[in-house]
């Protein structure tokens, strides 16, 4: 759109976990507000997608992630911040959960809540995406995890330098 500011999306990834019938969330502090929103966050520099989001899930809500596969790709823009979020969403299930972790700086609890519950929160949601990643979810929306391709640092150097 001409006079639009370009902005670049920060890449996250959060995990869609569901056990009977209700949704993993985890409620932190974000903009000096408790929010509520998937086991989700930033890829690190030098980490891959599905390391990142085994990553956050065990930080956020002290579970062991096993991905089965992906929800989708979500692009969402926060004009008044200047932010744009590319989001990769995964689902899954959780195994070995270690009570006594301490779960990340601004996480505050978690909770396993049903699609309603959810929707009656949605003023707590910190983004429109953890609705809309539940809702895909729902619908069916499993995409393979080869889709995902992470080339090693060594090879994509290798193929910049044959280019």
């Amino acid at each position: 759109m001409p006079g639009a500011p370009h902005l670049l999306p920060e890449l996250t990834v959060a995990a869609v976990i569901e056990r009977d019938g209700r949704f993993l969330v985890v409620e932190e502090r974000a903009a000096r507000r408790l929010v509520l929103n998937q086991p989700a966050g930033h890829v690190e520099d030098g980490e891959g997608l599905v390391e990142a989001v085994v990553r956050e899930v065990r930080e956020e809500t002290a579970w062991r992630f096993v991905l089965q596969a992906v929800v989708g790709i979500y692009l969402w823009s926060q004009p008044e911040r200047r932010r744009t979020y590319l989001r990769v969403a995964f689902c899954g299930e959780v195994r070995d959960h270690d009570p006594l972790q301490p779960l990340d700086d601004g996480i505050v609890h978690t909770h396993w809540y049903t699609r309603a519950q959810l929707l009656g929160h949605a003023p707590r949601l910190r983004t429109p995406m953890v609705l809309r990643c539940v809702d895909d979810y729902r619908a069916g929306a499993r995409f393979p995890l080869d889709i995902v391709r992470e080339l090693p640092v060594e090879e994509v150097r290798s193929r910049a330098v044959a280019l």
